[in-house]
């Protein structure tokens, strides 16, 4: 990959992407997400090569400066999150794209979706916790951030977040959605025992499972593991 018209061309390949000239210079061409309208891509000539601004996560950011001396911190960017990639045909078109990929990723990243994306896997007659879903949503640590996700549900009756419950099973004191005891309602119809606002996560809880390749997560029923 040498040219402006590969690396974009690259760029739109990914979804809900468009390309822009925002300073009214046709040397500056980014490719954008759509919605957010953030930049991942950004493309200009430089010294005689064209360069591409992408952005890096912490832990790639210096492993690609380091792998190639045509990857340099972000020019005219924050140096801490973007790198500069110099297309002189010393870098392998496949990590030129993977860099490109990373950066796509990074920009449209959304642990709300991700949240509801794993509340959706819950099978009816079950419950999960709030950490399982932030474990299943790629970050154990953010438990509190499921919470807040839930009560903001945009889709109540595609997202079944009334599926979820605490660590020790109990249920929210105010449900989100249609106020006190909407909760226990919703996981009786399903065939859930309530007692004293908790369900009984032996009986009806389920257990997250890496799976072999690292895609994802399997649901197996707790009753079934033991």
């Amino acid at each position: 990959m040498k040219t402006r018209e590969e690396a974009l061309a690259y760029g739109l390949s990914f979804p809900d992407t468009y390309q822009d000239a925002p300073f009214h210079d046709d040397n500056w061409q980014l490719v954008r997400v759509q919605g957010s309208k953030k930049a991942f891509l950004w493309t200009y000539e430089r010294d005689g090569f064209m360069n591409l601004n992408v952005k890096a996560d912490p832990e790639w950011r210096d492993f690609w400066r380091s792998t190639y001396k045509s990857v340099v911190a972000g020019w005219h960017q924050n140096k801490e999150c973007w790198n500069t990639i110099i297309l002189d045909g010393t870098i392998p078109d496949r990590d030129i794209k993977r860099m490109i990929e990373e950066s796509y990723h990074i920009v449209t990243y959304s642990p709300s979706k991700k949240i509801y994306e794993a509340v959706k896997k819950i099978p009816k007659g079950r419950v999960a916790t709030y950490g399982q879903i932030a474990e299943l949503a790629g970050d154990k640590k953010m438990a509190r951030a499921v919470g807040n996700a839930l009560h903001k549900n945009p889709d109540p009756e595609g997202i079944p977040c009334f599926r979820v419950v605490n660590a020790k099973g109990e249920l929210s004191g105010e449900f989100a959605f249609g106020g006190a005891g909407a909760q226990a309602k919703l996981l009786l119809e399903e065939g859930i025992e309530v007692v004293d606002g908790k369900v009984d996560l032996n009986k009806y809880g389920i257990e997250f499972m890496k799976t072999v390749y690292g895609l994802g997560y399997t649901l197996t029923n707790r009753q079934d593991s033991e």
